[in-house]
């Protein structure tokens, strides 16, 4: 892909980097026509980039906000460091609200996320929700901090998160060496956007990637043409080893997080919007049902769509819900 298609940024209107300690943090930046009426943070989840919001950009611009959309920690344009410890939810907060106190010095502003840009908006609003005048989160449910540690594997051998099996082979250390060329990316961006063989079978489940039929898969539904082959030179500038250790921290997660179980957890003040994807195959009900104990005002939104709610129909359905809670904080 030449270098002019990579600085496209439709449909953002520029593209930027800020150093924050020795992270270099790029995102992506879209305006309003008129005055700003206010700030949405978006983080997006894996293996997504910015752009993965495109249609929901449009709908806050309309409505007078800025939109600010980083490339998440380890993805193409946002450093990857190589100590593992750096990549703990809480430290990824603490260079997000360094960035915000670059852009937006003192706003309160919107935080939203999708699959682990969720789970960072949950804990980035936890650690600093003086930030914040109201966050949400598409398809990734709350997760409280615990009072001991469980490995996930033994969960799973328990019963526990049957659906998050994929999880285990994502978290091995070898696991994105096998995905470095552009061609394994592509595959890669295929096989979790829904690709499927020609007979029917979906490149991937909740056991993981089908490895095997990997190169057999047809093109995606979801993520295809100039978007996929935007996608696969993005990736390819960092690989998969960055984006693939947010599932390798879950024990430094809950070291940092430990102090506040042990207080009693933790309760959001600011509204909150959750919106669930009904088709979703691994972020399923169950994992949602307690979620409102945690919250002073918690909305839900049940949506017809799998994993990918943000592009899915336009993602007409998540629009929809956003611009219903959002009229509630205005």
């Amino acid at each position: 892909m030449s270098s002019s298609e990579l600085s496209d940024t439709s449909p953002f209107h520029s593209s930027h980097a800020v150093l924050i300690g020795s992270i270099t943090w790029g995102y992506l930046r879209a305006r309003p026509a008129g005055k700003v009426k206010g700030t949405v943070l978006l983080l997006h989840g894996f293996p997504d980039l910015p752009y993965g919001w495109k249609n929901q950009v449009p709908l806050f611009t309309s409505l007078g906000y800025q939109v600010i959309a980083p490339y998440m920690m380890g993805y193409s344009r946002t450093s990857s460091p190589s100590e593992l410890e750096e990549w703990s939810s809480k430290k990824q907060a603490a260079g997000l609200a360094a960035l915000l106190d670059q852009i937006v010095p003192g706003e309160q502003v919107i935080l939203g996320g999708h699959d682990w840009g969720g789970n960072i908006a949950w804990r980035f609003a936890m650690h600093y929700p003086h930030l914040f005048k109201g966050i949400f989160s598409v398809t990734l449910p709350y997760f409280p901090p615990e009072t001991e540690y469980v490995d996930l594997a033994d969960d799973i051998a328990a019963g526990k998160y049957p659906t998050f099996r994929y999880r285990l082979q994502w978290r091995d250390q070898a696991f994105d060496r096998k995905f470095e060329s552009a061609a394994a990316i592509r595959q890669f961006l295929i096989a979790v956007h829904e690709g499927r063989t020609p007979e029917g079978k979906l490149g991937m489940g909740p056991e993981g990637l089908d490895l095997v039929d990997l190169a057999r898969l047809q093109p995606s539904p979801l993520l295809h043409g100039a978007e996929l082959d935007r996608y696969v030179a993005e990736y390819h500038r960092r690989g998969f080893r960055g984006p693939l250790n947010w599932y390798r921290i879950a024990k430094i997660n809950f070291e940092d997080e430990l102090p506040v179980a042990q207080a009693g957890g933790h309760r959001f003040a600011m509204p909150a919007l959750f919106v669930f994807a009904r088709r979703d195959r691994y972020l399923v009900p169950e994992l949602a049902k307690d979620m409102g104990r945690h919250f002073d005002k918690l909305t839900r939104a049940d949506v017809n769509t799998g994993h990918w709610a943000l592009v899915e129909n336009g993602g007409k359905e998540v629009n929809e819900a956003i611009r219903s809670w959002i009229a509630t904080l205005e």
